[in-house]
């Protein structure tokens, strides 16, 4: 999983209108008719886990993101179930995958309101686990989850929102949450730290807009690094390019942000390969000087990578080699740089391209072991200081066994930190300063490291960055609904001003006609009585004219 994150303490540029993007404690209102809901399954390797989001009425304006937050239930707590083991133990039994997601998606269902299942997208996204089955036992799974999933669920849920990402994909949606939660999204203040961006375009300018963070991670089994490429400088092949805006036309929000992998450079594979070479190289060593170094616990190796006087064991096909800590960090440092692999100067093996990095303008967030290293025992989270923290390591693997066992005893270090970590501290925190300087050649005094494990005070799951990047188009209907709405209205408002002046036309084309009507009367009136009058006046004369 590329991140589990956090910075506990005060982010420059945090004013309270990102108070809404960091999500109240409050339990999500499902009376509330308005919210819109998102559903996203991340199927891992050891198990499969489902989030459910929630979002208000976009805010109109075409240049934002939708505000997506993770749900919370009546008690406060996120919205979230895991079961185990992972979805790519099907492999041989495909049918039955959508059978074992069912209890994760019925727990959605049951949190979602029922009258906003069919407009609530499902996303299924599968990832490490499923990328190591071949693709006919990946397609197996997939399309029993594709027609079988509708039939007892009525979310919004089509071939296209069930897949296995790549690791490149993970990045991008990693990259994307964090960056969302920091609120590195949203229009530049003056305070804020900008860069100007070119865009694929050519006519248009480069923009300028709020800097987002690269983030690190170093895991047990591998190391991940993702940040924005500003300029078009860079081979594009290697990067993922996307438009975070609703609009295609808009690029305000085009980003394109370097990812890669490097497989085996985790703290627990960097130590399991590193003792893999002391094993093979000593014993033929031995062999080769007819000595018995590191064959018998009074005749140990000396590990510089390991505290004073620490003893060990490592096993590797019925050979045994006895290990004693020397202590020695600068030593340690110098025996673990040549598993960097370099190849022309960077940490890519076979010279795998690597973007450049503007280290006078850019900004970092280092998790997992990069946290672990700093905080677990040397109590450095936070802002990273290369000299502090070399010191700090130094001082640890110069100390004995015994003391650092009675400082953990004593509750000394985090309460994160057990044995194995006091063991392997030595060995990690040089693998995390070669990793840092030597391979992604940070220079020491880069000033804008902060190692974390939570974003305001709770995890961020790359699950946030998928929903937020496959539901960037949503924002656009909503508008253009909103748009035939007023449209709408406006012509109510016109025909019925219309039909109101065509009413009152006809009332007075009416009135009118009775007018005419009564005066064409009148007149019709007045000749006949005018042909009375001359006619009785006729009478009378003749009748006068009859007289003796």
């Amino acid at each position: 999983v590329f991140i589990r994150l956090v910075y506990r303490h005060a982010v420059k540029g945090f004013y309270p209108k990102y108070l809404s993007i960091a999500e109240s404690m409050e339990a999500t209102d499902v009376l509330n008719p308005a919210l819109n809901y998102g559903i996203v399954v991340d199927c891992g390797s050891s198990g499969s886990r489902v989030f459910v989001y929630y979002w208000p009425p976009h805010n109109g304006n075409p240049h934002t993101l939708l505000d997506i937050r993770q749900m919370k239930d009546r008690d406060r707590k996120p919205v979230v179930k895991k079961i185990k083991p992972g979805i790519s133990t099907l492999a041989k039994s495909p049918t039955q995958a959508s059978d074992y997601l069912q209890p994760l998606l019925g727990f959605a269902a049951a949190h979602v309101p029922k009258n906003k299942h069919k407009e609530t997208p499902l996303y299924i996204l599968c990832t490490a686990g499923m990328r190591l089955l071949p693709e006919s036992q990946q397609a197996a799974i997939l399309e029993d989850l594709v027609t079988d999933v509708p039939l007892e669920f009525d979310f919004l849920f089509s071939r296209s929102h069930a897949e296995v990402i790549s690791g490149k994909q993970e990045g991008v949606y990693a990259w994307i949450g964090i960056n969302f939660v920091l609120g590195r999204f949203d229009h530049a203040d003056e305070e804020d730290a900008t860069v100007e961006v070119t865009t694929g375009s050519q006519n248009q300018k480069p923009i300028s807009r709020r800097r987002t963070v690269g983030i690190m991670d170093m895991g047990g089994a591998s190391l991940q690094i993702a940040y924005e490429v500003p300029s078009e400088e860079a081979g594009k092949s290697v990067l993922a390019e996307f438009n975070l805006g609703c609009d295609v036309e808009h690029t305000q929000h085009v980003y394109r942000v370097y990812v890669t992998t490097f497989l085996g450079f985790g703290g627990n594979m960097a130590r399991q390969r590193y003792e893999d070479q002391l094993v093979n190289n000593t014993l033929a060593k031995n062999r080769f000087l007819t000595t018995q170094t590191g064959l018998s616990e009074d005749k140990p190796y000396l590990d510089p990578c390991m505290p004073v006087d620490l003893s060990d064991t490592v096993v590797r096909d019925n050979r045994t080699l006895f290990l004693r800590g020397q202590g020695d960090w600068a030593r340690c440092q110098e025996a673990v740089r040549p598993f960097l692999g370099l190849h022309n100067g960077t940490m890519s093996p076979g010279g795998v391209y690597q973007a450049p990095i503007n280290f006078s303008n850019s900004e970092f967030y280092g998790f997992s072991e990069f946290f672990y290293c700093t905080e677990d025992v040397l109590r450095l989270a936070g802002h990273y200081d290369s000299e502090k923290y070399s010191r700090a390591a130094k001082e640890y693997c110069s100390t004995k066994w015994s003391i650092l066992k009675q400082r953990l005893d004593n509750k000394l270090f985090s309460p994160q930190a057990d044995i194995s970590r006091l063991r392997y501290q030595c060995f990690k925190s040089a693998w995390m300063y070669e990793v840092l300087h030597s391979g992604f050649r940070f220079p020491t005094d880069y000033p804008s490291l902060k190692t974390a494990q939570l974003v305001y005070d709770k995890e961020v799951q790359w699950t946030l960055g998928a929903i937020l990047f496959r539901t960037r188009f949503l924002p656009l209907r909503d508008l253009q609904q909103e748009t035939l709405r007023q449209s709408h209205s406006s012509w109510l408002r016109s025909s019925f001003v219309y039909n109101h002046h065509l009413f009152s036309l006809c009332i007075l084309v009416v009135v009118l006609a009775i007018l005419l009507y009564i005066l064409r009367l009148r007149r019709i009136h007045q000749r006949e009585q005018r042909q009375a009058e001359a006619l009785n006046l006729l009478w009378v004369e003749e009748g006068e004219a009859l007289l003796p």
